[in-house]
């Protein structure tokens, strides 16, 4: 190949000029691109986005720039409508709500949101909305039954001087899948503050639940976002009130329930929040999270990410954090988002090349114990025993065969790296994580469980109770590995966030111990291990393979 195609050009020793970069293109024989980014966003979101929203784009677009470019605007998901995939959708009764914000962080569709307004702002703007049905007839107007009073919001904030505020949740049903895991939620907190209802085509007011819904919910987007005075830094959950946490719009093309998104709406709201709208990029690996993230022309994100290949993210990132820092952007938080695939296997020695670099890399591994993405097959981070579609339970074999690879152990073994192994179940613990990954300066990694809805064989409410049980059942243990905290492994290591750390396993409040077997038997992946209810050889050594890896993190931890 000639030198003229493969030009070397000395790399900059600081940040570039308008005029360097010029002259950089021109001896690399390369036109400087003009993209006026505006104007193509608005032309995309009138012309693409509305075609496909019409279903006729395969017959009218022409290709255009952005898909020869691979490219999607930012948010263009939010107008994506799945108000038609269930009958039914989650009613909150407000009497029953104290703020705690737990339905908002579980939502993998960024379909359920709060606001806090000060007392003598509602009743304004209330007033002010047009309470209108479709055909223009005014209608009682339906607001008040989104809000209440609560300690968190209104008597806190009274005591220190600051004006009380009414707490209100709303419903978005264009992107609500009906899975109802804020209802799950809720319940399990002890509130009963949501409840599923059905969707009918006419309601004592003459309009149908979804007009309803509707209007209610462009009620909530007329109101300001939550003054930062009503936000409780110790209660993490209050991140998703903040004016830039909603980096994740919705729309996605998950699955209803899904734990990944919720995991990685999560991330992004609390790297956003903190560190400003315009303060981090995302290198995905290819699977479950950039096809529901990029279902072309649907984009949920509002901050840049680019899609790498299956095994090679965290070099991608390399690449693109060295040119960062290049330019001047030191201060920005770059995430690699991958799966078991992308990080327990096939990119593994990639994950590993990018911690041992120390370079400001941090990395989302979404553990769903399955290649999800390409048909349920198994990976090293499955269970033993595991059933899926290529480690089926036969008469020789039951299941998965091998032991789970410990990913966070490996990573340990690198040293200089902050290592957290979490879920967005356990909402401080996740939050918590994500902000010390994001202070550490070096490279971090945070696995997070993420319940498979169609591979884990669980139901589409079940994603935040599955992932509680796998902690409590040793299936998961939680922990966090912080080099800044001492110079020895019991002072790095964390296992703050599990019951009963001392045991062997966690117990009821009966005294009855919760163990794998516990986990194993609410799950469908696991299911022909129980065959008349007796548990098969291969899960009994599961279970025992949990305890020992919990014995191990006990040991390093200083507590065994």
């Amino acid at each position: 190949m000639s030198e003229h195609l493969v030009p070397v050009v000395e790399a900059p020793s600081g940040p570039l000029s308008e005029e360097e970069h010029a002259a950089r293109a021109q001896a690399m024989d390369i036109a400087p691109v003009v993209f006026d980014v505006e104007a193509y966003v608005e032309d995309f979101n009138r012309s693409v986005v509305g075609a496909y929203r019409r279903g006729i784009a395969d017959v009218e677009l022409p290709a255009d720039t952005g898909v020869a470019r691979s490219i999607i605007p930012p948010g263009t998901a939010a107008v994506r409508d799945f108000s038609n995939l269930s009958a039914h959708i989650p009613q909150f009764i407000a009497e029953q709500c104290v703020g705690c914000m737990a339905c908002v962080s579980a939502c993998p569709d960024t379909a359920i949101l709060a606001v806090a307004v000060p007392e003598s702002q509602l009743a304004p703007a209330i007033s002010a909305f047009p309470w209108k049905r479709a055909d223009g007839e005014e209608i009682p107007e339906t607001a008040s039954s989104h809000f209440v009073r609560t300690r968190k919001y209104a008597d806190v904030p009274a005591r220190k001087g600051i004006e009380p505020a009414m707490f209100g949740i709303f419903v978005d049903p264009q992107h609500c899948k009906g899975c109802a895991e804020c209802v799950d939620v809720c319940k399990a907190e002890g509130h009963d503050a949501l409840i599923m209802i059905d969707k009918v085509p006419n309601e004592p007011t003459g309009e149908s639940t979804l007009e309803r819904y509707r209007r209610d919910f462009s009620f909530f987007r007329s109101l300001p976002v939550t003054p930062p005075e009503y936000r409780n830094e110790k209660a993490l959950a209050d991140l998703m009130l903040g004016e830039h946490a909603l980096g994740y719009v919705g729309g996605a093309g998950s699955c209803a329930g899904c734990g990944e998104a919720s995991a990685i709406r999560m991330l992004v709201a609390a790297t956003r929040q903190v560190y400003g709208p315009d303060s981090m990029g995302i290198v995905a690996e290819t699977g479950c999270n950039t096809v529901y993230g990029s279902t072309y022309p649907f984009n949920p994100y509002l901050v840049p990410w680019t899609n790498s290949l299956f095994e090679n993210g965290p070099a991608d990132a390399l690449g693109i954090r060295l040119r960062w820092d290049q330019a001047g952007h030191q201060d920005r938080r770059l995430w690699v988002f991958g799966g078991d695939g992308a990080m327990y296997d096939i990119g593994f020695q990639s994950l590993s090349r990018m911690v041992a670099s120390g370079a400001d890399i941090k990395a989302l591994v979404l553990d769903t114990q399955v290649y999800s993405n390409t048909g349920g097959q198994s990976s090293t981070a499955s269970f033993g025993g595991q059933v899926t579609k290529l480690s089926a339970f036969g008469k020789a074999v039951h299941g998965r065969p091998e032991r789970r690879k410990e990913l966070g152990l490996i990573m340990l073994a690198h040293r200089d790296v902050y290592v957290a192994a979490t879920t967005p179940a356990h909402l401080n613990h996740f939050y918590r994580a994500i902000m010390e990954a994001n202070e550490y300066p070096g490279p971090a990694v945070v696995i997070a469980y993420t319940p498979c809805m169609p591979e884990h064989g669980i139901a589409d409410d079940a994603a935040t109770r599955q992932a509680k049980l796998a902690v409590d059942s040793r299936a998961f243990p939680l922990f966090t590995y912080d080099p800044r905290r001492g110079d020895t492994m019991h002072e790095r290591l964390s296992l703050q966030g599990n019951p009963n750390v001392k045991e062997d396993w966690s117990k009821l409040p009966d005294g009855t111990p919760v163990d794998f077997l516990d986990f194993a038997r609410t799950e469908g992946r696991f299911a022909q291990h129980f065959r008349n209810g007796v548990p098969s050889d291969e899960i009994q050594a599961t279970r025992a393979e949990r305890l020992e890896y919990w014995h191990q993190l006990q040991e390093l931890a200083g507590i065994r």
